[in-house]
């Protein structure tokens, strides 16, 4: 067995000690991180989409912060601000760091903040930077926004604008667990509570060695040519899609399917994985029309058709 492959398995092992099921949203948080990109998540309350956040960030030994999005968020209260600072009797300004000053963020409930607020993450999601005033900071590598939002609730949100959305490589979605699954969580979280240690998996070190193996996963140009092919289909929109994605979509579906076949185990990218990764990677991506909203289809319903065709 490769090293990676170990690594990859005792991820997944620990993890599911305190993550019962959810092993896609698992398998495409994980793919993301090794794309070195952001991933919004998406599901009803009580899915452990923050427990699987924090758990990802213990077995990486990585500095996490929460952000709980409220429309009373200022971006001063993400980015952080100067404050006064008395040493023996000398005032001075001091940059006191906001809870951006992590590797892993998680932006609960994102669609609940300002889109003033919700500005403040984009200069951290693609610059890996934050300015306050005059000063740029760089900010820690490897960075994380892991971002959640809750699809039942529009009464106080505010939806993400598209060029804020396209900042995220991938929309995951959350279902609910399976009934084996759910009699499982229920036993865990009823009977005696044991809290497992989770051990390091993987450092920052191993991440961001896993990240350039990741970008060295072969992919055949007719497989390149098929994603092409299908993010242009996009922009031609044909009877459901108003607005199709950019080329971000393209780059973001072949980094994807090569984070996919690495956590596979497999030494190359396969059509398979480019179908599956289609979906977390276009579903945001994509405004349908208004016959389409009409007749409830779906984002994923679109890509659906763009694939079968």
């Amino acid at each position: 067995m490769k090293n990676y492959e170990r690594i990859f398995k005792s991820f997944f092992d620990e993890a599911h000690k305190v993550i019962i099921g959810q092993d896609e949203m698992m398998e495409q948080i994980l793919a993301s991180m090794l794309c070195d990109a952001n991933a919004l998540l998406e599901g009803y309350p009580g899915l452990a989409k923050t427990l699987a956040v924090r758990t990802i960030a213990d077995l990486m030994e990585m500095k996490f912060s929460r952000i709980q999005n409220t429309p009373d968020l200022m971006p001063s209260d993400i980015t952080g601000t100067y404050i006064i600072d008395e040493t023996d009797g000398h005032r001075q300004f001091k940059f006191q760091q906001g809870p951006i000053f992590a590797n892993i963020v998680l932006a609960d409930e994102i669609n609940r903040a300002t889109p003033k607020t919700q500005s403040a993450l984009l200069e951290a999601m693609q610059e890996k930077q934050v300015t306050v005033g005059n000063t740029t900071f760089k900010l820690e590598e490897p960075f994380f926004v892991l971002a959640t939002q809750n699809p039942i609730e529009q009464e106080g949100t505010y939806p993400l604008p598209e060029a804020q959305a396209d900042r995220f490589l991938l929309k995951i979605k959350v279902d609910y667990p399976s009934m084996e699954e759910e009699l499982r969580i229920v036993d865990s979280y009823t009977g005696e509570r044991q809290i497992p240690q989770l051990p390091v998996v993987m450092d920052k070190k191993t991440l961001i060695a896993l990240q350039n193996l990741t970008r060295r996963v072969p992919i055949a140009n007719d497989l390149k040519q098929k994603i092409v092919k299908l993010v242009s289909a996009t922009r031609r929109g044909g009877s459901l899609i108003e607005y199709g994605a950019s080329p971000r979509a393209s780059i973001g579906l072949i980094l994807a399917s090569k984070a996919r076949a690495l956590i596979l185990g497999r030494n190359h990218v396969s059509s398979e994985d480019i179908v599956r990764m289609a979906y977390p990677v276009l579903r945001h991506r994509l405004i349908l029309n208004f016959e389409a909203e009409r007749k409830g289809i779906t984002t994923d319903d679109a890509i659906t058709e763009l694939l079968s065709k």
